[in-house]
C-alpha cells in the first residue's frame, strides 16, 4: 500500500518536470569574463520581473565539514566578489569563522537558469558595512538587534518584548550598528552557468580561476 503511494506520487512529480527549450548557453558565445556574464543573466533575470532575483543560496560548512544552507540576499557586486550582511553570531557567522570557503546558488527557474559561485568569503570593513546599515529600513535596524540569530527562544512573544525594548532604546530612528553585524565578500575561484535545454541535455559552463585568468569549460548534464 505504502509502496504504490509512492509510485503515483513519483509518477505526480514526473509529470510536473518542464521542458526546457527557449534559450542556448554556448562556450562561443559566453563572456570570457565571468562577472560580466553574471551581469548579463542578472540584468536579464530583473528584468523578466523574478520575484527575488537577488536571492541566493549560500551553503557554508563547519569546521569538520559539516553542512549548513539557507538563502541570503545579494547586496552588491562587483569584478571581485559578491557582498551579502548577517549576524556573525549566526550559524553561517561561525561555519565561515571555521571553514572561509562558501557556495551560492542564484536559481532563476522561471528564465531556466541558475548560477553557482564557490569561493572564499571574507567580512568587509566595518565602514562599508555602517555604510550599508544606514540605508536599511528602521525596523530591519531594530530587528538586528532584537534578533539573536539562531540561539534558542522561549516563544515568540520573547522576540516581540525584545524588539519594543529597542524601539524604546533608539526611538528617533539613529539606530547604530550591533558590533555582531555586517557583510562578507564571496570571492569567485569557480562560476557555473546552467541553462536548461530540450530532452534534459542542458547547457552548462564553467569557469576556473586558473593564475588569474578564467578558463571556460563545458560540463556534460
Amino acid at each position: 500500500r505504502n509502496f504504490t503511494a509512492f509510485m503515483k506520487k513519483e509518477k505526480e512529480l514526473e509529470e510536473i518536470r518542464r521542458i526546457y527549450s527557449d534559450e542556448e548557453l554556448r562556450k562561443s558565445k559566453a563572456d570570457s569574463d565571468p562577472f560580466k556574464q553574471f551581469s548579463k543573466w542578472f540584468d536579464q533575470a530583473a528584468e523578466a520581473e523574478i520575484p527575488e532575483p537577488t536571492a541566493m543560496i549560500l551553503s557554508t560548512a563547519s569546521r569538520k565539514g559539516i553542512p549548513s544552507v539557507r538563502t541570503v540576499l545579494l547586496k552588491g557586486f562587483d569584478k571581485e566578489g559578491f557582498i551579502f550582511f548577517t549576524n556573525y553570531n549566526s550559524a553561517k557567522g561561525k561555519n565561515l569563522s571555521e571553514n572561509p570557503f562558501a557556495e551560492a546558488l542564484f536559481l532563476w527557474k522561471e528564465i531556466e537558469r541558475q548560477v553557482r559561485i564557490s569561493g572564499r568569503a571574507e567580512k568587509i570593513s566595518r565602514e562599508q558595512s555602517e555604510s550599508y546599515f544606514k540605508t536599511r529600513a528602521y525596523e530591519s535596524k531594530i530587528g538586528a538587534w532584537a534578533s539573536e540569530q539562531g540561539r534558542l527562544i522561549s516563544s515568540r512573544e520573547f522576540l516581540e518584548q525584545r524588539y519594543k525594548e529597542y524601539l524604546k532604546k533608539y526611538p528617533n530612528g539613529d539606530v547604530p550598528m550591533p558590533d555582531y553585524w555586517g557583510g562578507y565578500k564571496l570571492f569567485p575561484e569557480k562560476f557555473e552557468f546552467w541553462q536548461g535545454r530540450e530532452h534534459r541535455l542542458h547547457d552548462r559552463i564553467i569557469y576556473l580561476k586558473k593564475e588569474n585568468k578564467w578558463e571556460k569549460i563545458r560540463l556534460s548534464p
